[in-house]
C-alpha cells in the first residue's frame, strides 16, 4: 500500500513540473527544460501565430507585460507589438516590434476569416494557462511563471516558412544571425538579442 502511495504522489508531483511540447515528444530545449514552459519541436519550418486584435488593450489586465500581439485596428497598417509596461510620457507601452505597416486585407483579406467582437465576444475567463491554476492577466495564452519561459519555434531561415502567417514569430538559429523574426502580413522584420 505505501508502495502505490508513493508512486501515485510523484507521479502526481512529477505532472506539476511537467512542461509543455508542441510538436513532438522533445522540444528544442533537449534534456535541459529546468527554465522551459512551454517549447516546439526543432526543424518544422513553422512558428507560433499571435493574435490579431481590432481594438488595443488599454486598461487592466489586458496589458500585462510580455503581451503579444498583432496590431489590426487599421488592417491595411497592421503592426506587431508587445507591451514592456513602460507607460511614462509619450509612451502608451506598446512597442513596434515591425517597424513597417502591412495590408491584412490585399491581396488576401486576412481580416475577413476573423471574427467581429459581435460575432465572438471576448471572455476574460476563456483563455488557456500553462505554468500555474488561475492568472489574473487576459489572454488567448496565459505563461505564468516566475521562474519558466517559452521557447520559440526555432528556424534556420524564414525563407524556409511557405506561406507564413500574419503574426507569425520564430527564433532564426543561423550562423551570424541568430534573432527574433516577426511577420506582420507583408515583411519579415528581425530583433538581434
Amino acid at each position: 500500500m505505501k508502495k502505490i502511495f508513493s508512486i501515485l504522489t510523484l507521479s502526481i508531483i512529477v505532472g506539476l513540473n511537467a512542461q509543455v511540447v508542441i510538436g513532438g515528444a522533445t522540444g528544442s530545449a533537449g534534456s535541459n527544460t529546468t527554465s522551459v514552459l512551454l517549447d516546439f519541436v526543432t526543424g518544422q519550418n513553422k512558428g507560433i501565430i499571435v493574435p490579431y486584435v481590432r481594438v488595443m488593450p488599454v486598461a487592466g489586465n489586458a496589458r500585462t507585460e510580455g503581451t503579444i500581439l498583432l496590431d489590426a485596428t487599421d488592417p491595411t497598417k497592421a503592426r506587431m507589438k508587445f507591451y514592456n509596461g513602460n507607460t511614462l510620457p509619450l509612451t502608451n507601452g506598446w512597442v513596434d516590434l515591425s517597424g513597417q505597416d502591412a495590408n491584412l486585407t490585399l491581396p488576401t483579406n486576412y481580416m475577413a476569416s476573423q471574427p467581429t467582437i459581435l460575432q465572438a465576444p471576448e471572455s476574460a475567463t476563456s483563455k488557456a494557462i500553462i505554468g500555474a491554476q488561475s492568472s489574473s492577466a487576459d489572454g488567448v495564452l496565459v505563461l505564468e511563471s516566475s521562474n519558466k519561459a517559452m521557447v520559440l519555434p526555432i528556424v534556420a531561415d524564414v525563407q524556409n516558412i511557405l506561406s507564413p502567417s500574419p503574426g507569425m514569430m520564430v527564433y532564426v538559429n543561423k550562423t551570424g544571425a541568430k534573432r527574433l523574426a516577426v511577420f506582420n502580413g507583408s515583411k519579415w522584420s528581425f530583433w538581434a538579442p
